[in-house]
């Protein structure tokens, strides 16, 4: 027998040994897989959210017509049934603008309808604009396909001009693919600040 199949038969013996100590030692140092794992929801919350069809951070986001942004978050939605409308709570909003403007939304509650294009902020409406609007109101609808959105009750704000409130509230474009304006009605009132005015 020459060398080289002495050489080959001591590889066919040798390279199987190799390779179960490899493994050997694979499994002596892999760590031991904790099979325990807590669930972070009890088995009421569970219950809960399969009673109630809640759903955790639900995120709409779309597109307008002429290419704004429209997206509302919450902490947690629940579907509704028949004899109740689907709610979220801590239900927030961004409209951008096609001029590069931000809309924010912000509520204790609302709800969102995509089969009617519309979305509804209730409690503590918070409505912030890019060039320096604050409104406050109880009650926002707006629109998923256009930027727009209206208040039916009173509205309290402050602006670069001073405090102001007004019976209603309205926002979107006065002209098809035109700017969006922010228009105040029935009973408007300003406190008018100059100092502010100059900043």
């Amino acid at each position: 027998m020459d060398s080289h199949s002495r050489m080959v038969q001591f590889l066919k013996v040798l390279l199987p040994l190799v390779a179960i100590v490899m493994l050997s030692t694979v499994f002596l140092l892999s760590r031991s897989i904790e099979t325990d794992v807590k669930v972070p929801f009890t088995q009421r919350d569970i219950e809960e959210r399969l009673a109630d069809q809640i759903v955790t951070r639900p995120n709409y986001r779309g597109t307008t017509r002429k290419g704004e942004e429209v997206q509302i978050e919450a902490i947690q939605a629940t579907q509704g049934t028949e004899n109740s409308v689907p709610t979220a709570s801590e239900f927030r909003g961004r409209l951008g603008l096609s001029n590069g403007g931000i809309i924010t939304l912000d509520s204790n509650s609302g709800m969102i309808r995509p089969d009617k294009n519309t979305a509804t902020f209730i409690g503590d409406v918070v409505i912030t604009t890019t060039d320096g609007i604050e409104v406050t109101t109880n009650l926002l609808n707006t629109a998923l396909d256009e930027i727009r959105g209206d208040t039916p009750g009173q509205v309290n704000g402050t602006g670069v001009i001073g405090n102001f409130s007004a019976g209603r509230m309205t926002f979107g474009a006065e002209k098809k693919d035109g700017p969006v304006h922010i228009i105040f009605t029935d009973g408007v009132k300003l406190i008018y600040e100059p100092k502010r005015a100059e900043r």
